[in-house]
């Protein structure tokens, strides 16, 4: 308490003093001075603020647009008395313009043109200090929600490339486009670690392995903020959500998690560790779910005594969707709203999204002694940093004119393309596969996501037509080149409502092809909420294809003709008979864009595939929760009826080549606690065509005092190798590598041996082992630790 009151003092003096340093001097006030130091404007600006305007910028609404959809049938004195169409009951959206010019609002979201950011930043330019607005949108794979904007590939998809750099260039292409309509603050990537494919949400994250989340969310970051992200081709970027909501209670969003704090540091925690200390992101948002009976949103034991106190977090946490009501509402941990806003923000919350009551509630609170103001300094001082950076107190607003140049740009357009070439599973081929120029004359197409905007995924909104690719598009744009006549039928896009017709229509019609070509899973579309299956807040008790999809298939499949199964989908499906019964198929995931291209040049072998899948996809929905790196004795007893083996293992995914991996070796026998050893090994192209193959490194401690995990990814590396070449890798590690949290919760490696693993999949047959053996048990700092990163 003492070292606070002395820094309230030294806050209190030095603001004095920069005040009266300007009120002497005749030049415009500091922070209005691009030549000065950051961190002295932000000083000369809070010390002209009121607490009333230092608080607005702790406080996010949605913007005008969005509101005026609630208001199209009702006047402004009837949305005042209306609880339930208003969007914020009692205020229409001309109350929240007259807040913005009064200073009373520091951010946005959910602004989706440079027109709106345009008119909201003139508002803002009305207030007594002119404090421009922090314009956040939910950008996960692209900024989608922006019309005519790239789609990139989901996340899931992203990682099945397992190239972080491609991670990197989303975030940056992403950012410039952003920036070019009004934004500035992406909300994303999501580095949950996934955990149950039930939920409607795996495929906004990277899949279920922290290491790999980790590189994929790093580089993601980085992409979007470029280093302090100064300029304005640049965002900030927001790791989401702390924590644990990829491991739901019962698959659900927002359900709680109950998880040993020994899990949670060594499963859901090191990506934001990462985050923090590797890529220095500067707003993390909380998570929906509660963990250990404590919400999120109210955890000053995440929020300030791990990420900002250990890891060293030094930006902004920001609210998800009104979560913090949900502290009172849903969890019952407050009695009142005042008492969740108020434990919010003195256990670590520096902005609300989104909604009128909590500035009132945290001005008063400060008031009443409740709320310390120097904690308000530390949210507002963090939120003016961003614009300072950001350059928008210089300029807020954006070339309209110039826009249509930055976004859907010919280089975005060619790394959208190029992430869903790489990102596309190959998950069977018994032999079918690449189709061959003229091999089949007649292929018939059908599928409820054969020709529509499910390849885009969730956080988009309807999209220009002209700038999709759908996999009827892709097919016939090579019908001609390629020898063969498309029959596309429409066998119903609504999953859930094909009907017995449809069925018998597409069973008629394929019988008189060469080859059927189904392009089936599940349906993410935002702005089809009615028809989603999949998405936020779309979860389901199954993981099998939902409605008649399998139906539709098997009628197809009893006609005799061959079918390819090719899978758009942001989860994983666990159809066992798909790999039964049909010849080939394809885990498209939401390849974005010109996911209609990329398939179809994946079917016919102009491109050969190379990803490998980032989760673990299970037979049943009986296994989950299922994951590569769980204990020994996860299954040491069996399912009855039921394989215990998932029915596609994480890391794998075929090729139209085949490869070997030989020479397994340590360059050490032993190692001391602090050591650093070599892997090495030979990996051959011994196919007759080229391709690319990545490595997989794993490590299992044998024997420990705290059970481990039967393999733990350590490292990998995607290698380019022509048909008949064989080249060597090595991957440079220590014993942070193998090092763990001890029974009495210590960062350290103990001393034994260690099975070092490598090769194509995490599945035992596709592994060759060595050992290792540490010599001494040694105590490391955790915080010191950077994961083996692959060649960029």
């Amino acid at each position: 308490m003492r070292n606070l009151i002395t820094g309230l003092i030294f806050i209190a003096i030095a603001f004095s003093n920069i005040s009266c340093e300007t009120r002497a001097s005749n030049d415009k006030p500091i922070y209005k001075n691009s030549n000065i130091d950051v961190q002295d404007r932000v000083r000369d600006l809070m010390s002209r603020m009121t607490l009333e305007e230092k608080v607005a910028q702790m406080a996010q609404f949605v913007g005008l647009e969005h509101m005026k959809k609630a208001e199209e049938d009702l006047s402004p004195e009837e949305l005042h008395n209306n609880d339930a169409l208003g969007f914020y009951p009692g205020l229409h959206s001309s109350d929240i313009a007259k807040m913005t010019e009064e200073g009373k609002i520091g951010s946005f979201l959910h602004v989706i043109s440079a027109e709106e950011a345009n008119k909201l930043q003139g508002l803002a330019m009305h207030s007594r200090l002119k404090i421009p607005l922090l314009i956040g949108i939910d950008a996960i794979h692209g900024n989608g929600l922006n019309y005519g904007a790239t789609i990139y590939p989901t996340p899931i998809g992203v990682a099945s490339t397992w190239e972080e750099n491609l991670s990197y260039r989303v975030g940056e292409e992403s950012a410039k486009e952003m920036r070019a309509t009004g934004s500035h603050w992406a909300f994303t990537p999501n580095i949950d670690i996934a955990r149950d494919a039930r939920w409607g949400r795996v495929g906004e994250t990277f899949g279920e392995d922290p290491y790999l989340v980790g590189n994929m969310g790093v580089e993601m970051i980085k992409g979007f903020q470029q280093g302090d992200f100064t300029g304005n081709e640049k965002v900030i970027a927001c790791a989401k959500h702390l924590i644990g909501g990829g491991e739901p209670l019962n698959g659900t969003n927002a359900s709680p998690l109950d998880l040993s704090m020994r899990s949670i540091r060594e499963v859901h925690l090191p990506p934001y560790r990462r985050a923090v200390q590797e890529a220095n992101v500067f707003s993390i948002m909380t998570a929906h779910n509660e963990v250990n009976g404590i919400p999120c949103h109210n955890s000053k034991e995440f929020m300030t005594d791990i990420v900002r106190d250990e890891y060293g977090f030094d930006g902004f946490y920001v609210s998800d969707w009104m979560d913090i009501e949900r502290i009172h509402t849903l969890h019952g941990q407050a009695e009142n709203l005042d008492d969740a806003f108020r434990s919010s923000v003195n256990n670590g919350m520096d902005m609300h999204m989104h909604g009128p009551k909590f500035s009132a509630s945290i001005i008063s609170a400060v008031r009443e002694g409740i709320v310390p103001e120097a904690r308000v300094n530390e949210a507002c001082s963090k939120i003016l940093e961003v614009k300072f950076r950001l350059g928008l107190f210089e300029n807020p607003y954006v070339d309209e004119k110039k826009a249509d140049e930055v976004v859907f740009n010919q280089q975005h357009q060619a790394t959208s393309l190029e992430i869903a070439r790489k990102s596309i599973v190959l998950l069977k081929n018994d032999g079918i596969l690449p189709l061959k120029k003229g091999q089949h004359k007649k292929i018939f197409l059908t599928g409820p996501n054969a020709d529509n905007e499910t390849i885009l995924g969730d956080w988009t909104w309807y999209q220009p037509q002209d700038r999709i690719i759908t996999v009827k598009e892709g097919l016939e744009a090579v019908s001609k080149d390629k020898g063969f006549k498309l029959d596309y039928y429409n066998s119903g896009e609504v999953i859930g409502k094909t009907t017995d017709k449809a069925i018998k229509e597409a069973a008629l019609r394929a019988a008189k092809a060469d080859l059927a070509v189904v392009v089936v899973g599940e349906n993410s579309m935002r702005w089809d909420w009615k028809n989603k299956t999949c998405g936020e807040n779309t979860d389901r008790a199954h993981i099998d294809l939902p409605g008649r999809q399998l139906e539709l298939i098997k009628a197809i499949k009893k006609t005799g003709t061959p079918v390819l199964a090719v899978l758009v989908n942001g989860r994983p499906i666990g159809e066992e008979w798909l790999e039964n019964n049909v010849s080939g198929i394809l885990e498209a995931w939401e390849p974005g864009t010109f996911g209609g291209q990329a398939i179809t040049e994946i079917l016919f072998g102009d491109v050969n595939p190379t990803a490998k899948l980032p989760i673990t996809v299970p037979r049943t929905v009986g296994q989950v929760k299922l994951y590569y790196n769980h204990k020994p004795s996860h299954y040491f007893h069996k399912y009855k009826f039921t394989n215990k083996d998932p029915l596609y293992a994480f890391g794998y995914g075929l090729s139209y080549t085949k490869y070997t991996t030989d020479n397994i070796a340590v360059n050490k026998t032993s190692i001391k606690g602090d050591g650093t050893f070599t892997v090495s090994c030979d990996v051959s192209n011994i196919g007759k065509v080229d391709g690319e193959e990545t490595v997989q490194v794993y490590i299992r401690d044998d024997y420990s005092s705290v059970t481990r995990p039967v393999k733990e990814l350590k490292a990998y590396r995607k290698i380019n190798l022509n048909a008949g070449e064989t080249k060597s890798v090595t991957f440079d590690l220590s014993t942070q590598d193998l090092a763990f949290f001890n029974q009495e919760m210590e960062w350290g490696v103990e001393k034994g041996m260690f099975t070092i693993m490598v090769g194509s999949s995490s599945r035992d047959k596709d592994l060759k082992s060595v050992k290792l053996e540490v010599s001494e048990t040694k105590k490391l700092e955790l915080n010191d630790y950077k994961p083996n990163y692959p060649a960029m």
